[in-house]
């Protein structure tokens, strides 16, 4: 077990720490009790790396190995990281193994809350089930919300200047079978606001609605496929609950769930936050190789809140996404399709 940081909480063994989180000891864990990461060291003899983590267990349990040999399933850890050169999923290759481990504890420690609650929502994950998965999702998001770190992320920012959208924040056009939608604020880098989520909802019921549409493709204007949520509009919500019923009702990505198989979405530049999660969903995403994935929300006191906790978990794992979100580290288009977050690198 390797104890390099205040925050890591010093146990004998991988066994022991299940064995805690079933019979009620685990209050001594997490964020709550200022010990919200755990580091298994997956190299020891005696480990057993395919236990199942209680999905309640309230810290992020971090496995790490010289190697990336460790054979079976990696349940019993929330990130796996592996010293050297690329190793396969749901390994993270770290140069360096004290530099990978510093990036997420560093986060880890600066939103204990958010971590926690993040790794907690991918254990939950179902494969069988995008609606629960989103529901979750958008329960743990809601909450976050009203909480300390989020707050404290909010709290110096001064209200953003809104900048006048050019008609339409999305374009939606039709030729015979197809049907073109194109994120449309590219003064702002296609920030993804209340206005865009409507619309692309709307342009998805209309693909779930009409089967002569057979292709759907998902476009953005300008430098930036989307930047993201617009930051203007964090906190503006006057209540979780109210934030919860908005977010599942008008989901755009139970939508691209449904008629995903006929989507295909273009990636380019920056694909922040919403600007990966909803893609996605997408049958196919083809990537420029300028393009740039980062999941931020972590950092700011939340979870990734456009369905990225189901979307992109179900590209790539939930160790591959809870290393994702909880770095906040951004991957460019080789990775991305190592990783099988996208399915093309156009030009290749």
């Amino acid at each position: 077990m390797a104890d390099t940081d205040s925050a890591m909480f010093d146990i004998a063994s991988m066994t022991e720490l299940l064995h805690a989180g079933q019979d009620g000891s685990a209050e001594v864990l997490g964020a709550v009790a200022g010990r919200p990461l755990l580091v298994v060291d997956l190299d020891t003899p005696g480990e057993v790396a395919g236990l199942d983590v209680p999905t309640m267990l309230p810290c992020v349990i971090v496995g790490i190995s010289r190697t990336g040999a460790v054979h079976g399933p990696l349940d019993g850890v929330d990130v796996a990281l592996a010293a050297g050169a690329r190793s396969a999923a749901p390994w993270v290759s770290a140069a360096h193994l004290d530099t990978g481990l510093e990036e997420v504890a560093s986060r880890v420690t600066d939103s204990p809350m958010a971590s926690v609650t993040l790794v907690q929502v991918l254990r939950s994950g179902r494969s069988d089930s995008l609606d629960h998965d989103l529901m979750l999702e958008s329960l743990a998001y809601s909450t976050l919300q009203k909480g300390p770190e989020f707050r404290r992320w909010l709290a110096p920012r001064t209200p953003a200047s809104r900048h006048p959208d050019r008609g339409r924040a999305l374009l939606v056009e039709r030729s015979g079978d197809r049907l073109s939608i194109t994120f449309n604020r590219p003064q702002v880098h296609n920030a993804y606001d209340a206005a865009m989520r409507d619309e692309l909802c709307e342009a998805l019921s209309m693909v779930a609605a009409d089967a002569s549409i057979t292709q759907a493709h998902l476009f953005g204007a300008g430098a930036d496929f989307c930047s993201g949520g617009d930051l203007g509009e964090f906190g503006t919500v006057s209540d979780p609950t109210t934030a919860h019923v908005i977010r599942t009702s008008r989901s755009a990505a139970r939508l691209l769930g449904i008629v995903g198989g006929r989507v295909t979405a273009h990636l380019h530049g920056a694909c922040i936050g919403a600007g990966i999660e909803l893609p996605a969903s997408a049958h196919r995403v083809i990537a420029r190789p300028d393009t740039r994935v980062q999941l931020p929300e972590i950092a700011m006191g939340l979870i990734p809140g456009a369905g990225g906790t189901a979307t992109v978990r179900r590209r790539i794992g939930r160790h591959r996404t809870a290393w994702l979100a909880l770095t906040g580290r951004t991957i460019d288009a080789g990775t991305a399709l190592a990783w099988n977050l996208v399915d093309e690198i156009d030009g290749r």
